[in-house]
């Protein structure tokens, strides 16, 4: 008999919470950061050593958890030499809405204003 909540697990409960891009971008990271780890020829047990978690919190965070926490998925590109585009993910130079949201805001005119007549007379 399944005691969980709505016969899901809580993992499947936390994925249903996350929208469906979301996930494939956890996804997504968590097997770039796989193949990343294999190609530099790096054991899990290695590199969650190095990123000082666990081997099976490693694993979690190369299928895509959510549950693990976003300070391990950086951890984890820190280990594997990511950590400066990490650096640059929302930077607002690169923020192409954010730069056309403010770039509507642009007073249309700029006018000088009138200085009033020096000496009164």
């Amino acid at each position: 008999m399944d005691l969980r909540l709505g016969g899901k697990s809580p993992r499947n409960r936390r994925n249903a919470a996350l929208p469906l891009p979301v996930q494939r971008a956890l996804r997504k990271l968590g097997h770039d950061i796989r193949d990343a780890r294999r190609r530099r020829r790096i054991p899990v047990a290695i590199a969650a050593q190095r990123a000082s978690i666990s081997k099976t919190t490693w694993l979690k965070m190369e299928k895509g958890d959510p549950g693990v926490q976003v300070g391990t998925y950086v951890t984890a590109l820190f280990v594997l030499g990511f950590i400066d585009r990490v650096e640059q993910l929302a930077d607002p130079g690169t923020d192409s809405v954010g730069l056309r949201l403010e770039e509507e805001q642009l007073p249309q005119r700029v006018r000088n204003r009138r200085q009033p007549p020096a000496g009164g007379c």
